[in-house]
């Protein structure tokens, strides 16, 4: 009785006896499935990469900017300014479609010195709760608290690229640099935020709003003493800012006097439906090129059974002295069956070996190279999905011709040339 090592042995003696078909046979699979996983990978680095660049500004978080109304609908001519303000954050606070807010009023047209260096980075007016809504990691010290804003501190929290320029290799905690010749005590660090070439938020240096509201306030012909640059928040709802969006636009344009349809008044940054849309883009693109992936390894199938039924026609003679010496159809059925799987399986599983290892360095190479953007990584999901159709493939490629070299009449089969 045959064992399943002889039938595999003998599985093995076939395949090397045409290495050259062989091996351009299984190049063809693991080509198809390594192309596939690089593929999806490249879109899933694509969509971490966004995704990286949303969460640094904030979870769920949309961002509402001074506006100019239009005379007319539609119309860009006759546009009147308005300037958000600290009264308008205090509406919108009281919102029950709005989970946070927070207010910012940022120059970058001050000087900021220390005992080391100088440079002008973008000083922020910002409220404690900023850590709630935007992504604010500390590194050391700690953030405003509402004593700052309170007694109007002169205290100043300095991002990663700042602190580097200002204390270059210096203790930076309780030590003192001017804004403006306005001297601030500097109470905390925040980690790095920005990704790549993206430095914006790490140059920034962080004041008690109320001090800057004092000291910096906007530039400009009937602005209110508390205007600011923007209002920041947080819809009720997860991943959905319908609801808060239309509430706080209602209330935007009652206190500034304009009818809220009127879009084009408003300057707002909806980080939540831009990240839902790059989602949905790529979502699209994984199923394209699953699809894509599923139609090659099909066509790579159809590619086996050919070529299978090619290596039975070659040797029927040897099926027919097999069968002579005692093979039974289950032996025979068998040997080609295990033949079709194992071609499609060793291929599959070394494009997925060489895609995790092309995908790997490239993380190496360029992680954090690009903002915007991750290297690919291999998605699980495309990798079982390879699996699954390379399982089905080899099945289809090994059960018909095997049939057909199991049904084979012994003496029809030596007959043959």
């Amino acid at each position: 009785m045959q064992t399943f090592s002889d039938t595999l042995a003998q599985v093995f003696r076939a395949m090397m006896a045409n290495k050259l078909r062989t091996f351009l046979t299984m190049f063809g699979i693991a080509w198809g499935v390594g192309s596939l996983l690089v593929l999806v990978g490249l879109g899933e680095g694509f969509r971490s990469g966004q995704h990286k660049n949303f969460a640094s500004l904030g979870n769920g978080l949309v961002l509402m900017f001074n506006g100019t109304i239009p005379a007319v609908a539609n119309q860009h001519t006759g546009m009147r300014p308005y300037q958000l303000t600290l009264r308008d954050e205090e509406a919108v606070r009281l919102l029950p479609e709005v989970r946070a807010v927070t207010a910012e009023l940022s120059r970058s047209d001050l000087y900021e010195v220390s005992q080391w260096s100088t440079t002008s980075g973008h000083v922020s007016g910002s409220e404690p709760n900023c850590t709630v809504v935007r992504h604010i990691p500390m590194a050391q010290g700690r953030f405003l608290d509402d004593a700052d804003l309170r007694e109007n501190r002169r205290v100043a929290v300095l991002g990663q690229k700042t602190a580097q320029l200002l204390f270059p290799g210096h203790p930076l905690l309780a030590e003192t640099i001017t804004i403006n010749g306005t001297a601030f005590t500097i109470i905390g660090q925040v980690e790095k935020i920005g990704r790549g070439n993206n430095t914006w938020d790490d140059e920034k240096i962080y004041v008690p709003i109320t001090t800057m509201l004092e000291l910096f306030p906007l530039k400009g012909d009937n602005l209110a003493r508390d205007a600011l640059v923007s209002l920041q928040y947080q819809p009720v709802t997860k991943g959905d800012s319908t609801a808060a969006l239309a509430a706080v636009h209602r209330v935007i344009a009652d206190r500034h006097g304009f009818d809220p349809a009127l879009k084009d008044a408003f300057e707002d940054w909806d980080t939540i439906k831009e990240e839902n849309m790059i989602g949905a883009i790529f979502d699209a693109m994984d199923v394209f090129l699953g699809g894509v992936g599923i139609v090659t390894l099909g066509l790579g199938a159809v590619g086996i059974i050919n070529i299978m039924l090619v290596s039975v026609t070659e040797r029927t003679r040897e099926i027919g002295l097999l069968k002579a010496l005692g093979a039974t159809k289950r032996s025979i059925l068998a040997q080609f069956f295990w033949e079709g799987l194992l071609l499609t399986g060793i291929s599959g599983l070394i494009g997925i070996a060489l895609s995790a290892v092309s995908m790997w360095l490239m993380q190496l190479v360029l992680t954090d190279k690009m903002p915007g953007w991750d290297p690919p990584r291999l998605v699980p999901w495309s990798a079982a999905l390879a699996l699954g159709s390379l399982v089905l493939s080899g099945v289809a490629a090994g059960l018909y011709p095997a049939s057909k070299a199991a049904a084979l009449d012994p003496i029809e089969a030596l007959r043959r040339e």
